[in-house]
């Protein structure tokens, strides 16, 4: 396995770049913005592929890096489905997997430094975001932080097994790693009775906000692909008129989803499946979305979550000369608020059921 350490020493921040094999799939978490020029090219040397870019919560110290990341390799951008940034391309849950090639990773939902706070466990090690920090734990008053909550999602971490390597997603003081075990006995805000103790101690804290919080809240915020410049060329239709075309004779429904999402969310009727992870492929000759396309002469209507990845797969069709391509303007999102039917493998189509606000 690859594993990367990476830091910004102006925001303490630690980003984690992942991946099976060289030459393969990677995913990165907590990535910085100032730093995508480093990270992309770590992976040109390690001959990686991004696919995903993944945020553990909305940061208020630096800026993120999913957009940028995004727009450069066309990868996937990840967050919690409690966050309220305006478009990411994929929406991740309490008990999901968030898988790249040869790796996977059990997500957790861990609030109380924010409301959208996550930790990832991959095998031996977990990646616990502002949640839990060596020796220390993320502050808990302000971006609806919640000190109750967080005491209870770190008596969670805590009964993950003792050597469990914790790898937070800051550090001040120079510590780059840590276990479970130690952090249960030497981590001083861990040493309280219960929450409401734990809660007296976080509310005591009086800790002055981030120097970059008023740029870095409202920057993340606004990650989203501008959905509205593909509108603009007339490459988009909403998912009342999408529905419209459900067995249309020129227009084929693309699913470009995971497989999870799709069993998760259900599928629009009579869509076929082509993963947004091998776009790239399916749009060359000879791949199955270049076929379809040239062979029968029917028109490509992609759609995802909530139309990011969809977005981007119009953007990369018309590149590779396929004009007669578009998308479902807010995905699976919209068609959900739209009271609009879905699939799901063995039932009978039902009404889809909106999604959490914010995601693509």
């Amino acid at each position: 396995m690859i594993f990367r350490q990476l830091f910004d020493s102006v925001s303490g921040t630690y980003s984690y770049l992942l991946a099976s094999r060289h030459g393969g799939e990677a995913l990165i978490i907590d990535p910085v913005l100032e730093k995508v020029d480093r990270y992309l090219k770590l992976m040109e040397e390690l001959d990686l592929r991004l696919v995903k870019a993944v945020d553990t919560h909305l940061h208020a110290d630096h800026i993120t890096g999913l957009g940028a990341l995004r727009d450069r390799t066309r990868c996937i951008t990840v967050m919690g489905e409690q966050s309220q940034v305006d478009v990411v391309s994929m929406r991740i849950g309490e008990g999901d997997r968030l898988h790249v090639e040869g790796l996977s990773l059990d997500v957790l939902y861990t609030p109380g430094h924010t409301d959208d706070s996550y930790s990832f466990i991959m095998g031996d090690r977990i990646f616990t975001g502002d949640t839990l920090l060596i020796r220390g734990t993320g502050r808990t008053d302000f971006q609806n932080g919640d000190a109750r909550q967080q005491y209870a999602s770190l008596q969670r971490l805590m009964r993950l097994p003792e050597e469990t390597l914790v790898f937070p997603a800051h550090d001040y003081k120079g510590d780059t790693v840590s276990t479970i075990g130690e952090e249960k006995r030497h981590n001083p805000r861990l040493q309280v009775r219960d929450a409401e103790a734990y809660a007296a101690l976080m509310e005591g804290l009086h800790l002055p906000n981030p120097k970059m919080m008023d740029v870095a809240v409202p920057a993340n915020m606004r990650q989203g692909l501008l959905q509205a410049e593909i509108a603009r060329r007339g490459w988009a239709i909403g998912s009342t008129e999408a529905a419209a075309l459900i067995g249309a004779h020129g227009v084929v429904l693309v699913d470009l989803r995971e497989q999870a999402e799709r069993a998760k969310h259900g599928v629009i009727p009579g869509s076929v499946h082509a993963p947004y992870a091998d776009l790239q492929a399916n749009l060359r000759p000879g791949g199955v979305l270049h076929d379809l396309a040239t062979a029968t002469g029917r028109a490509l209507l992609f759609y995802c979550a909530f139309g990011e990845r969809s977005a981007m797969a119009v953007q990369a069709a018309q590149d590779a000369g396929l004009l007669q391509t578009r998308h479902i303007a807010g995905g699976m999102g919209a068609w959900a608020r739209a009271g609009l039917m879905v699939e799901r493998p063995g039932c009978r189509a039902v009404a889809a059921q909106p999604a959490s606000a914010g995601g693509a």
